[in-house]
């Protein structure tokens, strides 16, 4: 054998170790990287929140959302949210548009939706000031409409029997100012305070199982609401009438959010009468657009004050945003030249409260991550990310020249 053909059959002996050897190493990477992603799938708000020993973080969502892609491909992650709120085809205008029809095709999709995704749903909301037409308008009495609404809390609750986690039962009864009042409402008009301990026990009886909750917002501001809503609990505990936690809305304004302990402070008002806590529409919403990139940052402490909150009152069980796109956000069509208040951009971004919102979580998991967001550990990181191309590419360019030079 020649001297050249000896070098040849040499290196091309080398190039079948290379690939060899690359082969094993695109193994290696593959099985790493399948590894991997099975971790990163749980690194999401929910999966980590329960991690953190929480119930849930979860988001509202709605029918009208269904064609957008992007958008479903993250509400849809459960480690991403694992509890969803049907933001507006669960209300009484939404299902009951006549006497005698009730209309639960859209809610029914919700709810489908969520339980193919492995979610569960807060269901809302039952007793509320967005209505029918026929019920707005109508000329009620108090016997009549107390009929009326227990008819309607007895077939809602139990249509959606078994599939809600919990119901918001009685949403923003009272007045927004400091003042203890009831909000001016036909509720309040022709059947007064009584038709709150009235909702929760018609909803008690279609589901026994379910929790029952009372929503309101500003209770976080306004210490006589919150006082109010304390004498609630306390009237249908009197009465022996089921109650099991009260939701803080939570729609907040980016700088003027409460700290972390005062909020937790007002959590514990209704923790120790023996109710569990939620944020149930949380938003932190700017005052004026575009906002900066302090105000981000300042946004971004809010969301981790009102998170951290949840995380310091052990019967807080969860979070819920009120959307968690720009893009589909409730603000801008209520409050002009307000908004920005959610944790993705209109497009899809995540924003610093979105990425301030998971290093509080991880934190209180003791998950350990890189200045990229990655996982410690992770073969998908910016250190020891090896790509099929530079390990072909290495190996094979090595034999290559070695056969160009012998030959």
């Amino acid at each position: 054998m020649t001297k050249p053909r000896r070098a040849l059959l040499t290196a091309l002996t080398l190039l079948a170790g290379a690939g060899a050897v690359a082969a094993a190493a695109v193994t290696e990477t593959a099985q790493n990287a399948t590894a991997t992603n099975a971790t990163r799938e749980e690194d999401g708000l929910h999966s980590l929140m329960v991690k953190a020993g929480k119930m849930y973080f979860g988001t509202a969502t709605d029918v009208n959302t269904f064609n957008d892609t992007p958008y479903q491909a993250i509400v849809s992650n459960k480690n991403m949210f694992g509890m969803i709120t049907a933001e507006n085809s669960m209300k009484w205008a939404a299902i009951q548009t006549s006497p005698d029809t009730y209309s639960y095709a859209d809610a029914d999709q919700v709810v489908a939706k969520a339980k193919a995704n492995g979610q569960q749903m807060r269901c809302h909301t039952l007793v509320y000031t967005q209505l029918p037409s026929f019920v707005e308008k109508a000329s009620w009495t108090n016997e009549t409409l107390i009929a009326a609404m227990q008819t309607y809390v007895k077939n809602v609750v139990q249509h959606f029997k078994g599939a809600c986690y919990a119901w918001d039962v009685v949403i923003e009864a009272l007045g927004d100012s400091e003042e203890k009042h009831y909000r001016d409402s036909i509720w309040s008009q022709n059947i007064g305070p009584a038709f709150i301990p009235i909702a929760f026990a018609a909803a008690a009886e279609a589901d026994p199982e379910a929790k029952l909750y009372y929503s309101d917002y500003n209770l976080e501001f306004f210490p006589d609401k919150a006082s109010a809503v304390v004498d609630i609990v306390k009237d249908l505990q009197a009465r022996k009438i089921k109650i099991d936690g009260v939701g803080f809305e939570g729609h907040l304004i980016v700088g003027a959010t409460p700290s972390r302990t005062d909020l937790a402070a007002s959590l514990r008002l209704f923790t120790d009468l023996g109710l569990e806590v939620a944020f149930t529409e949380l938003d932190i919403r700017h005052a004026s657009l575009p906002p900066s990139d302090a105000d981000l940052k300042k946004q971004a402490d809010g969301y981790v004050a009102v998170v951290g909150a949840c995380l310091d009152v052990p019967r807080c069980v969860g979070v819920t945003v009120w959307e968690f796109t720009d893009k589909y956000s409730w603000i801008p069509n209520s409050l002009q030249h307000q908004g920005d208040a959610l944790l993705w951009t209109a497009d899809y971004k995540p924003k610093p409260a979105y990425d301030a919102v998971m290093a509080l979580l991880r934190a209180a998991t003791n998950t350990t991550t890189g200045a990229d967001g990655t996982t410690a550990g992770d073969s998908k990181s910016g250190v020891g990310r090896v790509s099929v191309g530079s390990v072909l590419g290495g190996f094979l360019g090595t034999a290559l020249i070695s056969v160009w030079l012998l030959l």
